[in-house]
């Protein structure tokens, strides 16, 4: 069998979260709403109605493609792309052609352990189209237009994505960006962010291109991943098979897993672009420019080195929790609640601990109980202070998990359903002394092999300590008075 790789690009569509629509004053929240209750005649494409530009919209797209590293087109126009859709109530939509907002940029991912440069073809700004419903049994389709006029952002890459990881893994780092900017929730779910690979394969070592297929209808990026995945092997298939790969659009379908025919794929001059005559081009200076950049957060993969840097995290503990931004910012808020010297080892040592509660217990009870972290009843502080009471002997490390669960369920701190529960570490060598000697009574062969020179009875003596005090003991100390004790014995 001949050796094949995938050749991969990926165009993405992002909503932004202007407060109106790209060319009229209808509201930009129209999700989950009534059909056709957010329109007007210029987003219906009445005759004679004339589109007035959102400036904030523009300038939120040159942030994006500045996020991208992409280069800035100070002079760039809009222009008509014309195709026939029902969706498409005017019979052309207005987007960038020739003279996009943003182009050569580029982006860092990391996929299966290795870092990557995926470049930027382009960045430019459009308007979406409505929406159709095919209401199963019926003959017709129902047209929605709240969707049509909403701005976008469509981001085009080069062809450097070579597998199902990598192009997952872009598709996670636009979305954590877009986030960053506060410019979209870039929500899959809800169609605010649209990935949309173009896939070939063709032989390795070879210089062409295969014919290309664009995958539609990804809602999730297990779907992207999974979408890529079975195309690749299906294209390697058909070409085994002596079968001709058609350039056209497929629909992936999540109950079948597999990807099935839409349409053909129309190429560049199908569409019949030229200028739009009803807005002026739009000139952006050298200082304007600067005053967007001046915008810019600190981004995902800014902010994941600076945790591997600041409180020595693992490079995939750092990809954790910098991708998402809520996150992110929970973590930093929880290891300043510490109130420890940004410059001393300590510092890294909590940020470690504070890191494994929230990467590990906090991300599963998320999780399990689909949990936005804004609206969580658990504060950072609280948090902050449960590792704090772990590291001042108040509790053990086992009984703070069950603490943080509590925590997270209540809003109540860790100090107060620690003491509700009588779950407070025994640390009071007083205390423990009733409980070691008990421990020595009960298990009289443990202690006669170790006096033998079985040293690992000693940790089995520990072991019922921590049981007999229910996990209350300090585990340490615990240690110590058993070791103590058999030295004693020993003599």
């Amino acid at each position: 069998m001949k050796q094949y790789e995938a050749v991969i690009g990926i165009e993405c569509h992002v909503q932004l979260n202007t407060r109106t629509k790209l060319f009229c004053s209808c509201s930009n929240d129209s999700f989950g709403k009534k059909p056709n209750s957010s329109v007007c005649p210029v987003c219906a494409g009445f005759p004679g109605t004339l589109p007035v530009a959102n400036v904030l919209a523009i300038k939120w797209g040159i942030l994006g493609a500045l996020a991208l590293n992409c280069k800035i087109n100070h002079f760039f126009k809009f222009d008509r792309k014309h195709y026939f859709y029902p969706d498409l109530p005017k019979g052309y939509q207005i987007s960038q052609y020739d003279q996009p907002v943003g182009y050569s940029g580029w982006v860092e991912i990391e996929a299966e352990g290795q870092k990557k440069k995926i470049r930027i073809n382009r960045l430019h700004i459009e308007e979406d189209a409505g929406k159709l419903t095919h209401e199963k049994g019926s003959d017709y389709s129902l047209v929605d237009l709240n969707r049509a006029g909403t701005p976008l952002l469509e981001i085009v890459t080069e062809p450097d994505i070579r597998t199902a990881a990598e192009g997952k893994a872009y598709g996670q780092l636009l979305h954590a960006t877009f986030r960053y900017l506060g410019i979209s929730d870039a929500n899959m779910e809800q169609g605010n962010l649209r990935i949309e690979p173009n896939i070939s394969v063709r032989e390795v070592g070879a210089s062409e291109f295969g014919t290309k297929v664009e995958v539609k209808n990804l809602n999730s990026f297990r779907s992207v991943e999974r979408a890529i995945h079975y195309e690749i092997e299906r294209q390697i298939q058909a070409l085994e098979s002596g079968e001709t790969i058609v350039q056209e659009t497929r629909g992936w379908d999540e109950s079948k897993q597999k990807t099935v025919p839409q349409r053909s794929k129309e190429e560049a001059h199908d569409y019949r672009y030229f200028p739009e005559p009803d807005l002026p081009p739009f000139h952006y200076t050298r200082p304007q420019i600067d005053e967007v950049k001046s915008k810019l957060p600190e981004l995902p993969n800014e902010k994941k080195a600076r945790f591997v840097s600041d409180y020595g995290l693992s490079h995939s503990d750092a990809a954790t929790l910098t991708g998402d931004k809520d996150l992110a910012g929970f973590y930093e808020a929880a290891v300043a609640a510490g109130e420890i010297d940004q410059s001393s080892e300590q510092l890294r040592q909590f940020a470690k601990k504070v890191c494994n509660l929230i990467s590990g217990e906090m991300l599963r009870l998320i999780s399990s109980g689909r949990e936005e972290i804004a609206n969580l009843k658990l504060k950072p502080s609280q948090v902050a202070e449960l590792v704090g009471m772990v590291e001042q002997g108040d509790i053990s490390t086992s009984v703070a998990k069950e603490v943080f669960r509590d925590m997270f369920e209540t809003g109540k701190s860790g100090r107060e359903i620690a003491e509700e529960k009588g779950l407070s570490q025994i640390s009071d060598i007083n205390a423990l002394v009733t409980i070691v000697e008990k421990v020595l009574n009960s298990n009289q062969k443990s202690v006669e092999d170790y006096l033998a020179g079985k040293e690992a009875a000693a940790k089995f003596l520990v072991g019922q300590v921590m049981k007999e005090s229910k996990g209350q003991a300090n585990p340490q100390l615990a240690s110590d008075m058993i070791e103590d004790k058999l030295k004693e014995l020993s003599k």
